[in-house]
Parts: C-alpha cells; sequence; structure tokens
C-alpha cells in the first residue's frame, strides 16, 4: 500500500516559539514536581516520536496520598498560568494520575505501579536506577 501525500496534506512542524513555550511548561512542572518531593522524575522529550505531546515527565510520589498531593499542587500551578483545558485521570486512588497539559503530558505513579508500568521503556528511557531497588514487584501485595 502507498500513500501519497499532497501539498495540503502536509504536517507543519512546530515554530521555535511553540519549542519555547512547551519548554517553558516543562520546566514549571518539573520545578513543581521538585519542589513538593517528587521521587525520581523523568522528563522525556517526544518531540518527533509522538504527535501528542512535546514533552512527558514520569515522576513517583511515595504514596496514594502524596501522588494526590503532587496532582494538587501541579493542577493548581497550571491554573494559575492560565491553563484551562486539563485532562486528569485517575484523582480518585491515586495509584497512577495523569495530567494531560497539551504540550506537556505528566504520569504521577506510587512506586510499585510505575516499576510495574514501566512506562519509560515504552520511549526506550532507562528507568531510574533506584527504582527497582527500592520495589519489589510482588501482586500479591498490589492495592487495588
Amino acid at each position: 500500500m502507498e500513500f501519497k501525500l499532497t501539498v495540503s496534506e502536509t504536517v507543519s512542524m512546530p515554530s521555535p516559539e511553540d519549542s519555547k513555550e512547551s519548554r517553558n511548561l516543562a520546566n514549571l512542572i518539573t520545578n513543581v514536581l521538585n519542589e513538593h518531593s517528587a521521587q525520581d522524575i523523568i522528563e522525556i522529550d517526544i518531540r518527533g516520536k509522538s504527535s501528542i505531546s512535546d514533552y512527558m515527565i514520569v515522576a513517583s510520589g511515595r504514596s496514594n496520598r502524596h501522588v494526590g498531593a503532587l496532582s494538587d499542587y501541579l493542577i493548581k500551578s497550571l491554573k494559575n498560568i492560565g491553563k484551562k483545558n486539563i485532562g486528569i485521570e485517575g484523582l480518585k486512588g491515586c495509584d497512577w494520575v495523569l495530567i494531560d497539559v497539551g504540550d506537556v503530558i505528566i504520569h504521577l505513579f506510587r512506586p510499585e505501579v510505575r516499576a510495574f508500568y514501566n512506562i519509560e521503556k515504552i520511549w526506550s528511557i532507562p528507568s531510574p536506577l533506584d527504582l527497582n531497588e527500592k520495589i519489589q514487584y510482588d501482586p500479591e501485595n498490589m492495592e487495588a
């Protein structure tokens, strides 16, 4: 099967200004996570790998409550800078919370859940070295 692109179907590349805005947003998010003691923060540049976003940030909280608190801090910070269309999933259980701000997607996990899903591997990014040392995955002890 062969696909041909016409001039009207070409994909436009993001402007340098768009990239700068995405970069600033990723920096803000990382700073908020650092300020509130998130663990094992990894930023993945997915420009050119995915059309859904420019950056993906993955971090861990120490517990469900910490993941929930990190989510709250991020949402408040994003609203304070004028972000309105924020997609949020997983706040009820706080095992894995996904916050989608368009140019940046944030995944917040409890360490056990993060080790189980290992989404860094999907993007060919090594997991934090100490993450696997902290967690010995045991399906019998996974919280529902």
